[in-house]
């Protein structure tokens, strides 16, 4: 047998479907083959599709993504041809690239291993298919932009080896992993791959192994394959340079001597913050773009909105104070927009209804504190009023003309179909799923994922513990649980798992069963939906966190007024600065010894119980008030809790 081709694969099904048929028709021209998969718990059903449309793959399925070397090193140990092709599954190859590169392996017995000529789907050569070791000066031309600026050095480009021609066949030193021939028997003998690396440097790795064994790597470009590059990881992400540059470190560590390893390391390092430092500054201003421009369309609106009521007022200009436009109006936009956060306005994507909620909020607040003020102090209500028409036109009408522009970065919620993924049973999944699509014939399902602890059929995009893959791959925004088949606790660990990840939960009831809670909706004899609005959500943790803050501080300020009211004066004092620290919140869990899996939360000053008489404080009661809180969290249950029990504020 003349080769064996081993792909590890991991969520890149369409890639690697399309791979493996170009790898089929090129082992017809050659003496015989063999296609081996590793496939490293891909969730986006890779496995189903390979045993459906390519039932001759020898599969290695794997219960967790090993990494590139490991799940390489699990191919070559099954493979049995004369020659190992290392190839990524978003490939293309020629119908000739197999015999070509074959051939030419057997006309020069002096060769460890091939790399062919690259282009990227665009067609643009890909630099990578040849280059050098990264020595020190190597590795410091090419971190510094000075292999960019000189693409045909042999100084400065000898990473990619800019010096020699893209279209003919050289001796080079260093090949790609995405396409790498190598004689099996010196496979072996050197041990394979280097499972030390995870992702990236293992190739490098591998070529200075084979020089060093007294063999040559050769670029050959007398076939092109297209490598599309990037799809298990994109290149310009920090997760890509901070794997990439640990393995040049451990490249470096590992062939060079101390002093050399160090100096990279020095070169490294830096690059690795300032990359960092950049995305964490992309990832700032993207945070900041909506309330930093709403901020600056009330400032305009107020511009224009305050003279034009001084005419129409008082007829003439300039009759409210300085303080008035510097203070006051600034103190009203800083309100609006604080709201407008707490309300989840600025959550991507956005929803308009949360933007008017949150303005509606902020005036309801400015307008109390309004009627508070000293006479001199209190300005005009319908400059506030016109403050809140104005912004949430502005606003909202600046989101919806954004969201035609290209792309996710101003997507509007609503604009494309929602994603869903059920979480439940074969059975619970057809109901649940049919149901959706006679409410919706456009509704978009992903598939679904058997509860913990149920078995895994064959159609199911995978398990539980595979969730934040699985909602990345299908891009899901939406989770539905089947209450039939998920129990309060199993839900709730289910959204611990996906803190942060920014999807939307409901619970689907089964027929016949009441609803409870003011935002349910209700359609008998259907299905029954609950939204959910998990605690473990990061941007309800923020507002809690916010909401806490702004509570203590108001109470500092009416503390006079509470004193009177609160039972244990001297506790309540020490709860307010207690829950600035973050040591404790307003609102938490009920205390019940053994119970888990909820989101972790300070110790609470009260909890939802508070509501309660003593009678109904039993420990299976509260464990369910507190699922139940963490499950479905809004800020106006805190306030209602708070409000009930302004006496118990001191309670330790």
């Amino acid at each position: 047998m003349d080769i064996s081709v081993i792909i590890v694969s991991f969520n890149v099904r369409y890639f690697l479907e399309s791979c493996l048929y170009s790898v089929f028709k090129s082992l017809k021209e050659t003496q015989g083959g063999e296609v081996i998969v590793v496939d490293n718990n891909s969730v986006d059903g890779t496995v189903r599709m390979l045993e459906e449309k390519f039932p001759e793959v020898k599969l290695i399925r794997n219960k967790e993504n090993k990494g590139f070397a490991k799940a390489c090193n699990q191919g070559l140990a099954v493979a049995r041809g004369r020659y190992v092709l290392l190839l990524n599954p978003d490939t293309l190859i020629e119908e000739d690239t197999l015999s070509k590169t074959v051939r030419f392996m057997d006309d020069h017995p002096d060769a460890g291993a091939l790399g062919v000529r690259m282009i990227d789907g665009k067609g643009n050569f890909l630099p990578e298919s040849k280059r050098a070791f990264p020595t020190p000066m190597v590795a410091f031309y090419k971190i510094f932009g000075l292999a960019s600026l000189f693409p045909r050095s042999k100084r400065f480009n000898r990473y990619y080896m800019g010096h020699l021609p893209e279209d003919e066949t050289h001796p080079v030193e260093v090949l790609t992993g995405a396409f790498m021939l190598i004689r099996s028997s010196l496979l072996k003998k050197i041990g394979g791959l280097d499972e030390e690396y995870f992702m990236y440097g293992e190739d490098i790795d591998l070529s200075y192994r084979i020089l060093k064994e007294g063999y040559k790597n050769y670029y050959f470009p007398e076939t092109t394959i297209i490598h599309y590059k990037g799809e298990s990881t994109k290149k310009g992400s920090l997760n890509y340079v901070l794997l990439f540059y640990k393995a040049m470190l451990i490249f470096a560590r590992k062939h060079f001597s101390p002093r050399q390893a160090g100096f990279i390391g020095m070169l490294l390092y830096p690059a690795i913050y300032l990359r960092a430092a950049m995305s964490a500054l992309k990832r700032v201003l993207s945070l900041l773009f909506y309330p930093v421009l709403d901020v600056l369309l009330l400032f305009a609106g107020y511009f224009f909105l305050v003279p034009l009521w001084e005419k129409i007022r008082f007829h003439s200009e300039y009759i409210y104070p300085p303080l008035f436009m510097k203070y006051v109006i600034p103190a009203y936009i800083l309100v609006w927009i604080l709201s407008v956060w707490l309300a989840g306005g600025y959550r991507r994507p956005v929803r308009p209804g949360k933007v008017v909620r949150g303005f509606v909020l902020g005036t309801v607040v400015i307008l109390v504190v309004y009627a508070l003020l000293p006479v001199n102090l209190r300005f005009s209500r319908v400059l506030i009023l016109a403050g809140m028409t104005w912004g949430i036109l502005s606003a909202t009408g600046v989101r919806w003309l954004l969201g035609f522009l290209p792309g996710e970065t101003f997507e509007l919620s609503g604009q494309r179909k929602k994603k869903i993924l059920v979480i439940s049973g074969p059975e619970e999944f057809a109901r649940i799923s049919g149901f959706l699509r006679q409410v919706d014939e456009k509704v978009d399902i992903a598939g679904y994922v058997p509860p913990p602890g149920e078995a895994m059929p064959d159609d199911a995009l995978g398990s539980t513990e595979q969730l934040p893959d699985i909602v990345k791959v299908h891009d899901v925004r939406e989770i539905i649980f089947s209450a039939v088949d998920n129990r309060s606790g199993q839900i709730i660990r289910t959204m611990n798992r996906l803190a942060g990840v920014p999807v939307e939960f409901k619970v689907a009831l089964p027929e016949g069963s009441p609803i409870v809670g003011s935002n349910s909706v209700e359609r008998p004899g259907e299905l029954y939906l609950i939204e959910l609005n998990a605690l473990s959500q990061k941007g309800n943790r923020s507002k809690k966190r916010a909401l806490d803050l702004l509570l203590s501080f108001t109470f500092l300020l009416l503390l006079p007024f509470l004193l009177i009211v609160v039972k244990q004066r001297g506790s309540f004092v020490k709860n307010i600065f207690r829950v600035i620290k973050n040591r404790c919140t307003w609102v938490g869990y009920c205390p019940v010894p053994g119970q888990q899996d909820l989101p972790a939360l300070p110790p609470g000053v009260l909890c939802p119980a508070s509501r309660l008489l003593s009678s109904g404080r039993e420990p299976e009661v509260l464990q369910n008030m507190n699922q139940t809180y963490a499950r479905n969290y809004h800020l106006s249950l805190d306030l209602r809790i708070i409000a009930g029990n302004l006496r118990n504020l001191g309670n330790e």
